[in-house]
């Protein structure tokens, strides 16, 4: 296992690369998340991160860089170098909390061809491989994963003109779409990113705001954000 801190610089990389975020302090799971760190909580017989290597591995990512802050020896000392994976293992050490984009800043000396994004809490059966070519198949430097959310109204949707009733629709379901916390990254992209702490949204704000194109692929299949109690238990039902 080789472990980054933020002064380190280290040579260059062709394989297929996968971060995963993995420095949460996972408030919404306490006081699961008093004993060890969120992507570290067993679902079934594996941990979080386990069930999300093995996946990534199966795709066909070669390398994983997990991104850590909150109790990361833990993390470091549950994994190893990796080999049992049958993956390159390496360990970036944030020396604070940098959000969700900022810890990819650490790793600008080290990245230098496309890679894959993933929260530490995610668990999907979604074709990664898919979604790298389709990534490297686009003219942008940013590919998001979307889930589609339907969601039951309670109530019957009314229209009108003026005084006069024109339509009703007798409790139409809400369709929204989801950022996945999966995304697609090409290396330039990280000369967007300051030095310090900085989230998705706003690298997403900033791109729209200098007329970068940012491209979506929709999520088919399941796809969980393990970070509430409810759906922590879903995740069981599923691997249990």
């Amino acid at each position: 296992m080789k472990v980054l801190n933020m002064n380190l610089k280290w040579g260059t990389y062709m394989k297929k690369t996968a971060i995963i975020l993995s420095g949460g302090l996972g408030i919404r799971l306490k006081p699961f998340t008093n004993i060890m760190p969120k992507p570290l909580l067993p679902v079934g017989e594996k941990a979080i991160l386990e069930i999300q290597i093995e996946t990534l591995k199966k795709f066909g990512f070669e390398r994983i860089i997990m991104a850590t802050n909150y109790k990361s020896e833990y993390i470091e000392n549950f994994f190893g170098d990796g080999s049992r994976y049958g993956i390159e293992l390496i360990i970036s050490k944030e020396q604070e909390p940098l959000g969700t984009a900022g810890p990819l800043k650490l790793l600008e000396d080290i990245i230098d061809s496309p890679f894959l994004v993933m929260n530490g809490d995610i668990l999907t059966d979604m074709d990664f491989a898919k979604f790298y070519e389709y990534g490297n198949s686009k003219d942008a430097l940013l590919s998001v994963a979307l889930k589609k959310i339907v969601l039951p109204f309670a109530f019957g949707n009314i229209s009108f003109k003026g005084d006069y009733v024109t339509e009703i629709e007798e409790k139409p379901d809400i369709v929204t779409y989801a950022l996945a916390g999966i995304y697609y990254m090409k290396p330039e992209i990280l000369s967007l990113i300051p030095k310090e702490k900085y989230d998705m949204d706003k690298l997403m704000l900033k791109m729209l705001g200098l007329q970068m194109p940012i491209a979506k692929k929709e999520i088919e299949g399941y796809w969980l954000d393990v970070g509430r109690q409810d759906d922590y238990e879903k995740a069981q039902e599923i691997y249990g």
